[in-house]
């Protein structure tokens, strides 16, 4: 169950309706899942999770887009053009770190199957895709992820609310010691307007923190607990999504980026060395044709000294500290290869 379920509260903003990142109007979320064993004794305990921003065609109807790097010990793709032009045209795909190419291809066959002026009568695509490294429950070096596992996951994007824990891309991932992998949350940010709220809403994949960093006592009774055969810290990494339909440009989505930071560390992160903890924000207020006739693009956008800029920011930071939390308590005790046994965090 979330941790709001189990009695948790985090900040004060109110949550959309299920939660969840697609609160955001018409943002989707598919995922694959493979948990089996494979030959020679190794265990495939990983996937695929897609985000797109929206339920047409990426490339050809784009939204504003930036990214944070706040460590950067992580094997991505897409991020330095994102931020060059400061657009979002492709899903954006998490899965394990050796998985990275086979889930950038799907994601680009995806898009050459639906658009076929791709490479053709235009320029070419540009894939964002992120990672973290499962191989202490995954048998990484197997492979186990296809395109066709990509390609699924974005085919199967809903708007419904979002599988947390052990699923998708976050199949094999273990946070602070205990159980991790994909959670979301979402918050509410009111203007003065009444008839005028926006939604800020966050998924995680988190694959982060030794047990010592945690900090526990902020959300747990409880907060020791014996797990044989539980493994050793690792630096980790953490991937962060952040989507709202705020009328932002990419300056001010970098700006909303840097707080998902300040989430993070609530949690007990400190940003480890080997550490690859990277935010990737988007709106989906306006959409950016990919064949514009017009020289100039005539968007609205919020003035940063307006008080909604700091709900938002606050925003970003309570749903990046509660999407992890969720990532642990929406997670179940995962074995994996070589018969590891990772377990969920012991919440009350």
């Amino acid at each position: 169950m979330k941790v709001r379920e189990r009695g948790i509260r985090i900040g004060s903003l109110p949550t959309g309706e299920n939660n969840c990142i697609t609160d955001v109007a018409d943002v989707r979320v598919g995922q694959v899942t493979l948990d089996k064993p494979l030959a020679k004794g190794e265990y495939a305990a990983t996937g695929v999770t897609a985000i797109l921003p929206h339920a047409g065609n990426p490339f050809r109807e784009k939204v504003a887009a930036a990214s944070y790097v706040i460590n950067g010990f992580g094997k991505t793709t897409g991020l330095i053009q994102l931020d060059e032009l400061g657009v979002l045209e492709s899903p954006i795909m998490l899965t394990n770190t050796f998985s990275v190419p086979a889930a950038t291809e799907g994601a680009l066959r995806w898009l050459l199957e639906s658009t076929p002026e791709i490479g053709e009568t235009t320029g070419t695509v540009n894939i964002v895709t992120g990672e973290c490294n499962d191989s202490r429950l995954n048998s990484i070096r197997e492979l186990s992820v296809t395109s066709a596992h990509a390609k699924q996951a974005i085919e199967t994007a809903s708007i419904e609310p979002v599988e947390e824990g052990a699923v998708g891309a976050g199949k094999g991932m273990v946070c602070f010691g205990y159980k991790g992998g994909i959670g979301t949350s979402s918050r509410l940010i009111n203007r003065e307007e009444p008839s005028d709220v926006f939604t800020i809403g966050c998924l995680v994949l988190s694959n982060f923190g030794a047990r010592d960093d945690f900090a526990a006592e902020r959300y747990m009774k409880e907060v020791t607990i014996v797990q044989p055969n539980a493994p050793k810290p690792a630096d980790g990494s953490i991937i962060i999504v952040l989507a709202t339909d705020a009328p932002l440009d990419n300056r001010q989505l970098k700006r909303i980026a840097k707080r998902a930071g300040v989430g993070l560390a609530r949690t007990g992160s400190h940003y480890s060395n080997g550490s690859g903890d990277i935010v990737i924000a988007f709106s989906t207020a306006h959409k950016f044709p990919h064949d514009q006739p017009d020289a100039k693009e005539n968007v609205q956008l919020l003035r940063d000294s307006h008080p909604v800029m700091n709900q938002l920011f606050q925003g970003a930071a309570e749903v990046t500290e509660e999407a992890i939390l969720n990532s642990l308590s929406q997670a179940v005790d995962t074995t994996g290869r070589n018969g590891t046994t990772v377990y969920q965090a012991p919440f009350s």
